[in-house]
């Protein structure tokens, strides 16, 4: 009797070791990981805050298939949840955000163990190349039975919710370059252009180099109008005067106003003005990038309606400014062909 009382005694000794062990040691921790992704600060925000593009990016779906998504009325933006039912039920609200630069969100995961809570940040930072850096992180602390629970199954809690975390970034990368690819092109067909003064610049460029002359030239020509308190009466435009083989243009860059200017000084900018034209029309929604595919597809649809090029040179208009709008999936062009007017 008294020996089995000793075992005891030695057990009971070893137990209360074994929690003042456990109990001292920090449980407490914070796991983020970062991903630098070729997509806008605003565009990479916009899918993380919407909690319904989880599924598409998320690593979690992968490894557990038979996961059910429950979606609250409201999915993105503070107060945004959603919840799930797997291995183990857990949710997910949005507790605060900072537009295009942080959000912070709360998480409830019910183990055998029971409850745990976690706090998930996010933070967003532009590079100088427009990319974004993404970081995605988690603190919590962990309760004494997981801290027993870890030490003697083996379990890297840490280096397991990093590698799923880079996991997720990775496939939120693939998210983000794929919305900001998307593109649409819509022959319109036939239609008349209103046409009207300008204020613009003539210029040959090499075809790697028109995108940089482009933003000089319209940089020119806002300064000069803003310098003589001239409005603009519609969005930017270019004039292809003469395309070449290699992709080289001479090009005129132009920005709408409501009458005829006298342009005088050293401004290298020219006042001019396009009459109203037939033309065949094509939508563009999406980035510059896909202006010359449309361009081949509106020219084919001229020929294979036999169509007369007209006299008028054909243009592009540049419907939305895309400061305004940073993804590059909602850019809308507009081109008009010119034709001969049908007898």
């Amino acid at each position: 009797m008294k020996f089995l009382k000793f075992i005891l005694y030695i057990v009971l000794i070893v137990l209360i070791a074994g929690a003042l062990f456990f109990a001292t040691q920090d449980g407490s921790y914070e796991i983020e990981a970062k991903h630098e992704i070729n997509a806008p600060r605003q565009v990479v925000y916009d899918i993380v805050n919407e909690y319904k593009t989880w599924e598409e990016w998320g690593p979690w779906k992968k490894e557990e298939p038979t996961m059910v998504i429950n979606y609250a009325d409201v999915t993105s933006g503070k107060g945004a949840s959603y919840s799930w039912q797997a291995e183990m039920d857990g949710k997910m609200s949005t507790t605060d955000v900072v537009p295009y630069t942080h959000i912070d969100q709360a998480m409830t995961i019910q183990t055998p163990a029971g409850e745990r809570k976690r706090e998930v940040y996010w933070d967003f930072e532009s590079t100088e190349r427009l990319a974004t850096i993404v970081t995605w992180g988690i603190k919590g602390e962990h309760t004494l039975l997981d801290k027993v629970y870890f030490y003697f199954s083996g379990v890297d809690f840490d280096t397991d919710m990093k590698e799923m975390y880079k996991k997720g970034l990775k496939g939120l990368n693939t998210v983000a370059r794929a919305e900001i690819t998307k593109y649409d092109i819509d022959i319109k067909g036939l239609t008349q252009y209103s046409g009207g003064f300008y204020l613009s610049r003539t210029t040959s460029a090499k075809a790697q180099l028109v995108p940089k002359i482009m933003t000089e030239n319209y940089t020119g020509i806002s300064e000069f109008m803003k310098d003589n308190n001239i409005v603009s009466s519609g969005m930017p435009f270019t004039i292809y005067n003469e395309t070449f083989d290699n992709g080289d243009v001479i090009m005129t860059n132009a920005i709408p106003v409501r009458e005829k200017i006298v342009v005088a000084g050293t401004a290298n900018v020219f006042s001019g003005y396009t009459p109203t034209v037939s033309a065949i029309k094509t939508v563009v929604k999406g980035n510059y990038t896909n202006l010359g595919e449309a361009w081949g597809k509106t020219m084919q649809y001229v020929e294979e309606k036999g169509y007369t090029l007209g006299e008028a040179k054909p243009f592009e208009v540049y419907v939305t400014d895309p400061k305004d709008h940073p993804n590059p999936a909602n850019w809308i062009t507009e081109i008009y062909v010119p034709i001969e007017d049908l007898e």
